[in-house]
Parts: C-alpha cells; sequence; structure tokens
C-alpha cells in the first residue's frame, strides 16, 4: 500500500465518522432553552424602589422584604416563583411589600445591600426585612437562601420568620 491510499483511506474512515455524527445530530432533537423570566429590574433605581415599598409597607402597615438577586440566579429564580406562584405567596403578601434588588453579575447595588447589612459574599439570593420605618429588622448573611431550588416552602418561611425579632 502506498502513502496515497493510506491517506486516503484514513480520509474515507475520517468522513465516514463524520457523516455517522452527523446522521446522529440529525437523529437529536435539540429543544430551545425556556427563556428566562425577568424578575429582576436591571435597569431599575434600587433605592427609589426601596422608598417606594417602605411607603407602601407604611401605609399597609407591613414589613417590606427586600430579595438581592439576578435574572441569571437559577435559586432566585426558584425563591421568586415561590413567593409569586407557589404555596408562599399568600403568607409573603399578607407580612410583606417585597421589592426585588437586581445585583447583576456581583456588580451592581453591592452598596445598597451593605449599607443595609446584608452580604452577598455566600451566594444569592440573599434578603432583608424592613419595619415599615425602613430600619432593618433581619437579614440573611450566611447563604441561607442560596439554595432556593431545593428548598421546601416550610424551609423559607423558617428562615423569614427567623427575622422577625422586632416589630
Amino acid at each position: 500500500m502506498n502513502a496515497f491510499n493510506l491517506s486516503f483511506r484514513n480520509f474515507g474512515l475520517l468522513a465516514l465518522g463524520l457523516g455517522l455524527g452527523l446522521s446522529l445530530a440529525a437523529q437529536t432533537t435539540v429543544q430551545p432553552a425556556a427563556p428566562v423570566k425577568q424578575v429582576y429590574n436591571e435597569q431599575a433605581d434600587a433605592r427609589a424602589d426601596l422608598n417606594r415599598a417602605v411607603a407602601q409597607a407604611a401605609a399597609a402597615k407591613k414589613q417590606v422584604l427586600v430579595v438581592y438577586g439576578a435574572n441569571w440566579c437559577g435559586d432566585c429564580q426558584a425563591l421568586d416563583r415561590k413567593m409569586s406562584d407557589g404555596t408562599l405567596a399568600g403568607p409573603v403578601a399578607k407580612r410583606y411589600v417585597t421589592v426585588k434588588v437586581d445585583v447583576g453579575r456581583f456588580n451592581r447595588n453591592l452598596d445598597v445591600a451593605e449599607q443595609m447589612g446584608v452580604s452577598l459574599k455566600k451566594g444569592i439570593p440573599a434578603v432583608a426585612v424592613l419595619g415599615a420605618d425602613g430600619q432593618l429588622v433581619g437579614a440573611t448573611n450566611g447563604g441561607e437562601l442560596a439554595d432556593a431550588r431545593n428548598m421546601g416552602d416550610d424551609a423559607v418561611l423558617k428562615v423569614l420568620d427567623g427575622m422577625q425579632t422586632k416589630r
């Protein structure tokens, strides 16, 4: 066998391999990824939103639940589903005026979180509870909700209840 035949044979095997790969690829249907719900307004003025929430909470005699997160965060998306559509929606709406603060890729509104005493170092979502007067009641600082997608509703409520130390 000469070099030409060997090269041709290798090319043929390569072509055959590519053909199998293309044929397998053609048989596999790729489902498009579901669009990510825009839970956090990435253009929002967090301080203005917080001021509005405090005013609403004072009028409704509720507390403010500040949720720090980002649209790319699966746990943030899961927590939002639990609190807006799931069985937590009722208890959360009854107790809180909720405001969501976008932290982007940990490059937005970090000063707002820091001013509230909320550490984002252990993950997001992170939350703070403010009284109707705007004063901090409690905050997560240890990543308590950073695994929200795997937490049951009772576990989430336990975290929120743990921040109800003063009224």
